[in-house]
């Protein structure tokens, strides 16, 4: 184990030779990065946001070092220990990792139910097939992959969803009785069926056929379907059942065009790729939109999907890509999960979804820049929305529990927020999750039952420590609905249960003072001296970055702070300019944390050194933890932080 010493010692090493030549700072970066550290060097406590401070360093499957694995793969040593650090400890797995392409995909027909659905679809004729929907991104574009994907061989299919607000979420027997009206002889649900028990016992009551496909977690008792195709059913043996509603969707045309006995509606191989490919933007977004974890098939997906959503020729997202502010602009991961995926949700939150699938569908231009913008200024307004009543429920939280920053409030929040759209109370749990660390149900009121009976809708977000939705079924008989799975959950149920949930929630929750603190991954110890745009250009190799393959977080001691800058409305971003003990400077960025930062400042150094460093006065030394970034000003690259956490 290398020691703390040991590590100051070669962290300053770094930082005093940054100029003695490439060969010198190779050597010395790649000791950095050899060999296994469990010691945190930083400290135990992140105090900004009393996070725990972890360096990691794992090994390299076989005893391999860094660098041996690095030159092998034409990579960095950093990148191959961020690659250990997340899992990807032996050298084939990083060449997937890395070079994945989409024949490294499994056999969709690998997936429980698909070749049966295969042999359906091969002999389906007549009646057209209704595709059952839900209204989240990942639902629209669920939708979008089959429609598109299974008339591109000659079947005529139509796009079902609930009614948010009055029915709820799923397949229910109004969408049953509009597909039998309109002469439709299947049903395919996507993102959604799974737990629909009724209305698929009432679609074969009248005659049609049924094939769920869904990902969501199965509950005791399945639908009576003709076919039932999700990864996490039981005795399924896919390798891989992190896939959202669109990707099983996806596997499902994968599996119906190189499969499928198509005699009248058969594509060649160039079509059928040609084809797959004009459909893996909708995978790709929403496999981010839905913040699934980007391993395995799901990065593959992203991947690929954000490249040919950079080429693409769709009418619908090259005008919400344009409306968007991204034209001729290369798309990340990010933009999706926090532009290109919020907007298509917007319209099943507070409008109506249909507006999504005319953007999405359409087939003129002009039209379809219309709709982009009106999605576009949904999207404002559910943020808006989105920030009052986060606001609400933060400030109920205190309320209730004045000490909840020392860690005095219940294990499991369980609010209900007055006068706010159902439709965002997930999203005020996410960011009640985030704001304490602690899993969140969020509820507000919904529509009476048919006797009169008051009812709440929530949504639920949780932490690594908590899996939801068993917790949630062991509560089922105080809910009308629910579903969901570890990390998320939406439920219905009268208001006279609030307090008994929360109670039981509560009582048995199994969590434990140390599930709430957030703990923070250091991937590697590393100098600001040492950093230029090409180190942190070749950290890009990993993208995209996101849930389960999160940016590298870098860190660093003594930096000396030499100013505090303001930005944004509100004055709610910062910039902080801090220097090492050798004189190189940087800018660390900070969004939407300028009063934290100051607070904690204030803490533990008073106020009249927070009005030093406004002043460009301050003796303050401080530990940053960061993501390394680009900074392009005027067409000039500079070094930049964004801030993760400090100390």
């Amino acid at each position: 184990m290398i020691t703390p010493f040991e590590i100051k010692c070669k962290v300053l090493f770094l930082t005093k030779i940054h100029n003695r030549g490439n060969l010198l700072k190779k050597l010395c970066i790649s000791e950095i990065c050899s060999g296994a550290c469990s010691y945190d060097a930083f400290g135990r406590r992140g105090r900004s946001m009393d996070s725990e401070w972890m360096q990691r360093g794992i090994q390299v499957d076989g005893g391999r070092t860094y660098r041996e694995v690095a030159d092998e793969l034409g990579v960095s040593p950093v990148v191959v220990r961020c690659m250990c650090n997340r899992g990807i400890t032996d050298v084939t797995d990083m060449k997937r990792y890395l070079r994945g392409t989409m024949d490294d995909l499994w056999d969709p027909m690998l997936m429980k139910g698909v070749a049966d659905a295969v042999r359906l679809l091969s002999g389906w004729s007549g009646s057209a097939i209704a595709i059952a929907s839900d209204y989240d991104c990942d639902g629209i574009c669920s939708a979008v992959i089959l429609k598109k994907g299974l008339e591109n061989v000659g079947f005529t299919s139509r796009i079902y969803t609930p009614d948010r607000v009055s029915e709820g979420y799923g397949l229910n027997r109004r969408i049953v009785d509009d597909a039998i009206r309109d002469g439709c002889g299947l049903i395919i649900t996507c993102d959604n069926g799974i737990a629909a028990t009724d209305a698929v016992s009432y679609a074969v009551e009248r005659g049609l056929k049924v094939i769920v496909t869904d990902h969501h977690e199965p509950q005791e008792v399945l639908p009576c379907a003709d076919i039932i195709i999700d990864p996490k059913q039981e005795g399924d043996e896919y390798p891989f059942d992190g896939l959202c509603g669109a990707g099983v969707a996806y596997k499902l045309i994968q599996a119906l065009y190189e499969h499928g006995d198509l005699p009248d509606k058969e594509l060649s191989g160039k079509q059928r790729s040609d084809k797959l490919n004009e459909l893996l933007p909708y995978a790709g977004v929403a496999t981010v939109a839905d913040v699934m974890e980007l391993k395995n098939e799901n990065r593959i997906l992203v991947r690929e999907g954000l490249k040919c959503l950079d080429e693409t020729a769709d009418i619908g997202l090259r005008a919400l890509i344009n409306s968007l502010g991204f034209k001729d602009k290369k798309i990340k991961a990010g933009n999706v999960s926090f532009q290109i995926g919020p907007t298509i949700n917007a319209t099943g939150r507070i409008d109506s979804v249909e507006k999504a699938f005319a953007l999405l569908l359409a087939q003129d231009a002009g039209e379809a820049v219309s709709i982009a913008d009106e999605l576009t200024e949904l999207n404002s307004k559910r943020k808006a929305m989105t920030e009052r009543g986060t606001k609400t429920a933060v400030d109920m939280v205190y309320e209730r529990f004045p000490n909840a920053d020392e860690g005095e409030l219940d294990d499991v929040l369980v609010l209900y927020v007055e006068g706010v759209h159902e439709s965002i109370v997930g999203l005020i749990a996410g960011k009640v999750k985030e704001r304490f660390n602690h899993p969140a149900i969020v509820f507000t009121d919904a529509a009476s039952g048919d006797d009169g009976e008051e009812r709440i809708k929530g949504s639920g977000r949780s932490i690594e420590s908590y899996h939801m939705f068993n917790a949630l079924m062991k509560c089922k008989d105080l809910t009308i609905a629910f579903g969901g799975h570890a990390m998320a959950a939406g439920l219905t149920i009268p208001k006279s249960s609030l307090d008994e949930l929360r109670r039981r929630l509560n009582e048995d929750s199994g969590l434990t003072r140390e599930d709430f603190v957030r703990k923070l991954i250091i991937d590697v110890p590393f100098p600001i001296s040492r950093l230029t745009p090409g180190v942190i250009r070749e950290l890009s190799v990993m993208e995209p970055f996101g849930v389960a393959n999160s940016s590298p977080v870098f860190a660093q001691k003594d930096l000396r702070v030499l100013r505090i800058d303001y930005m944004g409305v509100g004055n709610q971003h910062i910039k902080l300019h801090v220097a090492d003990e050798v004189g190189v400077s940087v800018a660390a960025i900070l969004f939407f944390g300028s009063e934290q930062f100051d607070s904690y400042i204030i803490r533990k150094y008073g106020e009249r050194e927070l009005a030093g460093m406004r002043r460009g006065e301050s003796g303050v030394r401080l530990a940053l933890a960061y993501h390394p970034d680009i900074n392009v000003y005027n067409g000039r690259e500079s070094v930049q932080l964004r801030m993760v956490d400090w100390r």
